[in-house]
Protein backbone atom coordinates (compact mmCIF):
# COMPACT_ATOMS: atom_id res chain seq x y z
CA UNK A 1 0.00 0.00 0.00
CA UNK A 2 1.08 3.28 -0.68
CA UNK A 3 0.16 6.81 0.25
CA UNK A 4 0.97 10.37 0.59
CA UNK A 5 0.23 13.47 2.81
CA UNK A 6 1.50 16.78 2.18
CA UNK A 7 1.59 19.93 4.79
CA UNK A 8 2.83 23.02 3.91
CA UNK A 9 4.34 25.25 7.12
CA UNK A 10 5.60 28.76 7.23
CA UNK A 11 9.37 27.93 7.98
CA UNK A 12 12.23 27.96 5.63
CA UNK A 13 13.02 24.47 4.42
CA UNK A 14 16.87 23.91 6.15
CA UNK A 15 14.79 25.19 9.36
CA UNK A 16 12.24 22.61 9.08
CA UNK A 17 14.79 20.05 8.24
CA UNK A 18 16.84 21.08 11.26
CA UNK A 19 13.62 20.45 13.43
CA UNK A 20 12.99 16.93 12.94
CA UNK A 21 14.60 16.04 16.00
CA UNK A 22 13.75 13.45 18.97
CA UNK A 23 11.05 15.93 19.90
CA UNK A 24 9.12 16.81 17.04
CA UNK A 25 9.56 12.62 16.38
CA UNK A 26 7.06 12.41 20.14
CA UNK A 27 5.09 15.22 19.29
CA UNK A 28 4.06 13.45 15.99
CA UNK A 29 2.86 10.29 18.06
CA UNK A 30 -0.75 10.32 18.17
CA UNK A 31 -2.10 11.14 21.77
CA UNK A 32 -3.68 7.30 22.33
CA UNK A 33 -0.48 5.48 21.40
CA UNK A 34 1.23 4.05 23.30
CA UNK A 35 5.13 4.52 22.61
CA UNK A 36 8.21 4.34 24.14
CA UNK A 37 11.32 5.69 22.07
CA UNK A 38 14.22 3.37 22.71
CA UNK A 39 16.83 4.94 20.42
CA UNK A 40 16.68 8.39 18.09
CA UNK A 41 20.46 8.79 16.16
CA UNK A 42 18.90 11.60 13.78
CA UNK A 43 18.19 11.96 10.07
CA UNK A 44 21.39 11.10 8.12
CA UNK A 45 22.16 7.77 6.25
CA UNK A 46 23.19 4.75 8.63
CA UNK A 47 20.89 5.94 11.54
CA UNK A 48 18.65 4.37 13.48
CA UNK A 49 15.52 4.98 15.64
CA UNK A 50 14.27 1.99 17.58
CA UNK A 51 10.58 2.20 19.38
CA UNK A 52 8.50 -0.15 21.60
CA UNK A 53 4.59 -0.64 20.81
CA UNK A 54 1.63 -1.74 22.53
CA UNK A 55 2.30 -5.16 24.02
CA UNK A 56 6.01 -4.81 23.97
CA UNK A 57 6.22 -4.60 19.63
CA UNK A 58 9.44 -3.44 18.65
CA UNK A 59 9.76 -1.56 15.35
CA UNK A 60 13.63 -0.52 14.56
CA UNK A 61 13.67 1.55 11.42
CA UNK A 62 17.04 2.42 9.54
CA UNK A 63 17.95 5.81 7.49
CA UNK A 64 19.01 4.30 4.16
CA UNK A 65 19.39 7.40 2.26
CA UNK A 66 19.65 11.16 2.40
CA UNK A 67 20.39 14.54 0.28
CA UNK A 68 20.47 17.70 0.83
CA UNK A 69 19.87 20.29 -2.06
CA UNK A 70 18.34 23.54 -2.84
CA UNK A 71 14.94 22.91 -3.77
CA UNK A 72 14.23 19.86 -1.83
CA UNK A 73 15.99 18.21 0.93
CA UNK A 74 14.77 14.19 2.12
CA UNK A 75 15.57 11.54 3.94
CA UNK A 76 14.48 7.66 3.87
CA UNK A 77 13.50 5.06 6.52
CA UNK A 78 13.34 1.55 6.38
CA UNK A 79 12.25 -0.91 8.39
CA UNK A 80 14.31 -3.17 9.73
CA UNK A 81 12.56 -5.17 13.08
CA UNK A 82 8.68 -4.61 12.06
CA UNK A 83 5.76 -5.70 14.28
CA UNK A 84 4.18 -8.99 13.37
CA UNK A 85 1.96 -7.04 11.54
CA UNK A 86 4.00 -5.70 9.02
CA UNK A 87 6.23 -7.20 6.27
CA UNK A 88 7.98 -3.97 4.61
CA UNK A 89 8.35 -0.30 5.53
CA UNK A 90 9.37 2.69 3.60
CA UNK A 91 9.18 6.44 4.83
CA UNK A 92 10.73 9.24 2.52
CA UNK A 93 10.31 12.23 4.61
CA UNK A 94 10.49 15.07 1.97
CA UNK A 95 10.87 18.90 2.59
CA UNK A 96 10.44 20.77 -0.22
CA UNK A 97 11.85 24.53 -0.71
CA UNK A 98 8.12 26.79 -1.39
CA UNK A 99 10.88 30.40 -1.32
CA UNK A 100 9.72 30.60 -4.98
CA UNK A 101 5.54 30.20 -3.95
CA UNK A 102 4.71 32.88 -1.30
CA UNK A 103 7.79 30.93 1.13
CA UNK A 104 7.94 28.42 3.49
CA UNK A 105 8.09 24.60 2.97
CA UNK A 106 6.08 21.25 1.93
CA UNK A 107 6.67 18.43 4.45
CA UNK A 108 5.81 15.31 2.19
CA UNK A 109 5.09 12.08 4.47
CA UNK A 110 5.75 9.16 1.50
CA UNK A 111 4.55 5.99 2.84
CA UNK A 112 4.86 2.41 1.42
CA UNK A 113 3.96 -0.54 3.53
CA UNK A 114 3.07 -4.25 2.50
CA UNK A 115 1.86 -6.82 5.51
CA UNK A 116 2.13 -10.38 4.99
CA UNK A 117 -1.52 -10.54 3.67
CA UNK A 118 -2.82 -8.25 0.68
CA UNK A 119 -6.39 -8.08 2.71
CA UNK A 120 -4.69 -6.67 5.86
CA UNK A 121 -2.92 -4.15 3.61
CA UNK A 122 -6.44 -2.64 3.16
CA UNK A 123 -7.82 -3.41 6.46
CA UNK A 124 -4.67 -1.31 8.01
CA UNK A 125 -4.35 1.55 5.58
CA UNK A 126 -7.14 4.22 7.13
CA UNK A 127 -5.39 3.11 10.90
CA UNK A 128 -1.83 3.85 8.81
CA UNK A 129 -3.46 7.10 6.97
CA UNK A 130 -5.12 8.42 10.02
CA UNK A 131 -1.87 7.92 12.06
CA UNK A 132 -0.20 9.86 9.59
CA UNK A 133 -3.06 12.76 8.93
CA UNK A 134 -2.75 13.60 12.25
CA UNK A 135 0.92 14.92 12.19
CA UNK A 136 -0.82 17.83 9.47
CA UNK A 137 -1.32 20.01 12.38
CA UNK A 138 1.61 19.20 14.62
CA UNK A 139 3.63 20.31 11.70
CA UNK A 140 1.70 23.35 11.20
CA UNK A 141 1.69 24.20 14.98
CA UNK A 142 5.58 23.24 15.37
CA UNK A 143 6.91 24.96 12.05
CA UNK A 144 4.43 28.15 12.66
CA UNK A 145 6.81 31.52 11.74
CA UNK A 146 8.22 33.25 14.40
CA UNK A 147 6.83 37.29 14.60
Amino acid sequence: MHFIIQTRVEQNYQTVFNGFTKDLFMALKPPLMPLKLLRFDGCKKGDEVHVELMWGLKWTSLITSRALGTKEIFFIDEGLQLPFFLKSWQHQHRIINLENDNGGALIVDDITYQTPFFWLDYLLYPIMYLQFYYRKPVYKRYFKKLA
